[in-house]
């Protein structure tokens, strides 16, 4: 299938049934309309995603990018902060058989479309290691904790927030915007203060976003964690960098690290490279140059 991009959302390419040639592949026999609702393959069929049909995000590179995130290897419980429809988490525990994921939600709408994909007969071989919290992520102390996000309960954090500016130019789809645009300024700050508290020592957050935000990611990184990678993603080589990946470890000294970009395209067209191929279709992990420790059992 083709993901559909959002237009303010880079960069424009197809991110599910992408065949290794790089061209388009026709929609997924299984990929098709259910009352204001599709049913979309990805990791070439490994996975399936229901998701509104005109209204909302619908998930594309940005989730893959972030579910790749986690090593290969990787075990215990991931929190998918700000799931949507739950891709990027059910991607990381699709590649990874150990991993079980809470898919935490707040958009009634978005969180049922969540419940949908894991109620699918494709997805049988997932239901059992997911489940989903709907509940706001930036809840904090007792609230947080009533609403199901335990202190150091976590081995893995994935987040993917809105992070378009509130003054950037707004989708007329409410739901969309709830999804692309930030409330206010210190929206990093909320969603990495829940990511430290939920996490066990040792464990690691991810965050995709705009390379403009990496200022305040890194303040709200703060002292909570250390060892912090950041890449570039650039669509082409002269190109400049439309996302930022970030990865860092809760508790660590370690020094920050800025690691070689991140190629979306090689050469002319719009297929992906041979890396991203792998990337967005559950083939790869995008693993940290420091290694990881295991999570500390508390």
């Amino acid at each position: 299938m083709t993901v559909t991009q959002a237009p303010d959302e880079k960069p424009p390419v197809p991110v599910s049934g992408q065949p290794a040639n790089g061209h388009p592949a026709e929609p997924d026999a299984k990929s098709h309309a259910v009352s204001g609702h599709t049913i979309d393959a990805f990791h070439n069929g490994g996975f399936f995603l229901v998701q509104p049909s005109d209204a909302g995000h619908r998930a594309g590179m940005d989730a893959m990018l972030l579910a790749a995130t986690v090593p290969d290897g990787a075990r215990g419980l991931l929190a998918d902060l700000g799931a949507g429809a739950g891709a990027a988490g059910l991607a990381a525990i699709n590649r990874l058989p150990d991993l079980s994921a809470d898919l935490i939600e707040r958009a009634p709408v978005m969180a049922d479309c969540a419940r949908r994909s894991l109620a699918l007969e494709e997805n049988a071989h997932l239901a059992a290691r997911a489940r989903v919290i709907e509940a706001d992520v930036s809840l904090q102390g007792k609230l947080r904790r009533d609403a199901g996000l335990a202190d150091y309960a976590y081995d893995y954090v994935i987040l993917n927030p809105p992070f378009n500016s509130a003054a950037d130019r707004k989708t007329p789809d409410p739901l969309k915007a709830e999804a692309h645009a930030m409330e206010n300024g210190d929206l990093f700050e909320r969603w990495l203060r829940t990511a430290a508290a939920i996490l066990k020592p040792g464990g690691q957050v991810s965050v995709i976003a705009r390379p403009e935000s990496m200022a305040e990611i890194l303040v709200a990184l703060g002292n909570r964690f250390g060892g912090v990678e950041v890449t570039p993603l650039v669509p082409r080589q002269t190109d400049d960098a439309i996302r930022i990946l970030v990865t860092a470890i809760k508790g660590s000294r370690a020094r920050m690290s800025l690691r070689d970009r991140l190629l979306v395209h090689e050469g002319a067209g719009h297929g992906f490279s041979a890396r991203m191929n792998d990337l967005a279709n559950g083939r790869a992990a995008f693993p940290r140059r420091m290694k990881n420790r295991p999570p500390k059992q508390r």
